[in-house]
């Protein structure tokens, strides 16, 4: 299946990227020649990229040269985000960058995920609800995604961005939010043209009544489509949906036993985080 062979597919070549003495990122060998100049930041060596200065302190200084980045068309799809640079092992935050920035350096983001679902007569998950994302975003436009996703801000959890993005892509209050259940957390590390998408993807199985239908608020959903499972699941193991929401379609499949598939099951518990942030 398509997303399952591109959640790991990482053919370009990079070095460490470090800041506060630990290793949090990566940066493209094919970076370096650019990076070399800003010698009051960074200490550019051909096995690592070190950051000068302490992360704490140092959100000015990135801001700075992420815009210069920016302007050399090294830094793509700009959000005006702030995101978290973590470390990856203790997930302590280190630092905060524009959202963009975070894929050129391969720091490890988050991201909350909801499959929302109708049950049938015998309970089980019978029917999904799958977004179409806008034609005019900056990445994946068009492609079918789950009812909600999207990247955990800083100073946010994965939950409180659970609940911020239903309302903005799906028009679900709180209130409606209540039977959700967190299901697995799914690691990314793989190629994209922004840079490299080191993720992890906290997926959730939200329950909707039938008749309830969704309504995107900020316009980025161009439209929602209620599918049967089967098709939904043919959607997934094709290119038409982006590989973040195919692989959480494909895992609430396996968890609720909607798909028996001994090579998929394996590919996928291998992406599973052990230990959740």
């Amino acid at each position: 299946m398509h997303a399952l062979a591109a959640a790991t597919a990482c053919p370009t070549a990079r070095v460490p990227f470090v800041l506060d003495g630990l290793e949090v990122g990566s940066v493209a060998v094919a970076h370096l020649p650019a990076l070399a100049a800003e010698t009051a930041l960074l200490d550019v060596q051909p096995a690592r990229v070190v950051w000068r200065g302490r992360g704490g302190d140092s959100d000015g200084a990135f801001d700075s040269l992420h815009r210069r980045l920016r302007a050399a068309g090294l830094v793509r799809a700009w959000r005006d985000e702030p995101f978290a640079i973590v470390d990856p092992h203790s997930l302590r935050v280190l630092a905060r960058i524009e959202r963009a920035a975070a894929r050129f350096w391969g720091t490890l983001t988050f991201g909350a995920h909801a499959t929302g679902y109708v049950v049938g007569p015998d309970g089980r998950p019978e029917l999904l609800w799958i977004a179409q994302r806008s034609f005019t975003k900056a990445t994946d436009p068009g492609l079918h995604d789950n009812l909600v996703g999207g990247g955990v801000p800083w100073g946010q959890s994965p939950e409180e961005a659970l609940v911020r993005e239903a309302f903005e892509e799906a028009g679900l209050l709180p209130a409606q939010l209540g039977g959700v259940q967190p299901g697995s957390v799914l690691r990314l590390h793989r190629d994209v043209p922004e840079g490299l998408q080191h993720e992890w993807l906290h997926s959730y199985d939200l329950p909707m009544r039938a008749g309830l239908r969704p309504h995107n608020q900020d316009g980025e959903v161009a439209a929602f489509t209620l599918m049967p499972v089967a098709e939904a699941l043919a959607l997934a193991a094709g290119t038409r949906m982006t590989v973040d929401a195919a692989l959480v379609t494909l895992d609430f499949a396996l968890r609720h036993g909607l798909l028996h598939d001994a090579a998929v099951e394996e590919r996928i518990r291998h992406l599973r985080v052990v230990r959740p942030a």
